[in-house]
Parts: structure tokens; C-alpha cells; sequence
């Protein structure tokens, strides 16, 4: 199986375009346009994960997939959320959303949450003039996030250049500057603002059994 048909698979599973695959999930190629529902012999059968508990799991599942995060680090952003007041669920999904390589991803300087992930690997970009090679680095309101001025000259950069310039749906808690390459958080995510369907709850209530 390739990846690409596997990430598709996530798609097909939670029953929605996840964008796991950038440009691919908007053209006529996307598996969900072409096969609108969950993959295997049953994936016709709406009554599938029908009961409480298979809701909230899927639910879990989605948002992981979603971000690209493995369960030990989904639940280390659980339980420190949890610590901190406000609404869990919403709290959740403003952490998640905050993750550097969800803001490199949001800002537009990679097609899918994946391939940011591997940039901010490969220390292609600053936080605050400090260099930064963690994905999940959370980063905070009036953070400015700068691609390296070693990298600019890279072909995917250059590639990216008119692409930035063109964009036009870069989150209204983030700010882009596509000439010099730059973004910078201007305020706190919301529950909204994720762009697909989640809700959050059912994950504080999966974990609270």
C-alpha cells in the first residue's frame, strides 16, 4: 500500500477530507470524491461505530489524524490541557492548533501538515530569532516564525514564493508576509477555527471513563 493510499484510508475512515495530502485532497483524484466512504468489505454499513463509546473513539482517532500525532503525544497534550482553565475540549484543539508545524502548515509554507512536519525537522525556520526543530513547539501570541534566510534559496522555497503571495486563507490568528517570508500568531486559536468538523468533548469524555 502506498502512503498516499493510506492517508487517503484516514480520510475514507473518518468520513471527510482530512487534508492529509495537500493539493491532491482538492482535485478530482481525492479518495474522497471517488470513494466516499470507509475502506474495507463493511465501509457501506452506516451503523459502524454507532454506540457512545465508538463515537468518541473515532472522534479521537479523527483529530489525531488530523495533526499527524501519535497517541503518547495526543495524550501529553490531554493532560496538560487539562491543567489549565477553560473549557477542556476547546483548550484541546487551541493547542493542537498551535503546534509549529500546524502554524508552518496554516501559514501556507508547506501543503500538508506532514511535509511541515519534516521542515520544521530539518530546522528550516525560527521562532522569535531562535532556531526550532520540534513540530509540537507551541508557540504563543506574538511569536514571529521566520523562514531561515539560508533556506530562502532552496527551490521548494523559491517554488513556495508565488504561491504565499497568492494565498488568501491564512487563519485570521495568524499573519502572513509572503515577501519576506515571515508569520507571526496574533492571537489565540478557537474551536472554529480548524476547518473540519471535531468536537473535542467527546475526547474529554473518552478519557474520563
Amino acid at each position: 500500500m502506498s502512503v498516499i493510499d493510506s492517508k487517503c484510508k484516514l480520510c475514507r475512515r473518518a468520513g471527510e477530507k482530512l487534508f492529509l495530502k495537500g493539493d491532491r485532497c482538492l482535485s478530482p483524484k481525492c479518495a474522497m470524491v471517488r470513494r466516499p466512504y470507509a475502506p474495507g468489505i463493511h465501509g457501506h454499513n452506516p451503523s459502524r461505530g454507532g454506540n457512545e463509546f465508538g463515537r468518541q473513539l473515532a472522534m479521537k482517532q479523527k483529530i489525531k489524524r488530523l495533526y499527524g500525532v501519535m497517541e503518547r503525544q495526543f495524550r501529553h497534550h490531554f493532560d496538560e490541557v487539562r491543567k489549565s482553565p477553560g473549557i477542556t475540549g476547546d483548550q484541546l484543539i487551541s493547542r493542537l492548533e498551535r503546534r509549529l508545524d500546524n502554524v508552518i502548515y496554516r501559514l501556507g509554507f508547506a501543503v500538508s501538515r506532514a511535509q511541515a512536519k519534516q521542515l520544521v525537522s530539518h530546522k528550516m525556520f525560527e521562532v522569535n530569532g531562535k532556531r526550532v526543530n520540534i513540530p509540537s513547539f507551541e508557540v504563543r501570541v506574538h511569536d514571529m516564525i521566520v523562514l531561515k534566510q539560508n533556506k530562502k534559496n532552496k527551490q521548494f522555497f523559491k517554488n513556495q514564493e508565488e504561491i504565499l503571495k497568492n494565498k488568501k486563507d491564512v487563519p485570521h490568528w495568524l499573519a502572513l508576509d509572503a515577501e519576506k517570508q515571515t508569520g507571526k500568531v496574533l492571537a489565540l486559536p478557537a474551536r472554529d477555527d480548524v476547518g473540519v468538523r471535531v468536537d473535542a468533548q467527546m475526547v474529554v469524555e473518552y478519557y474520563s471513563k
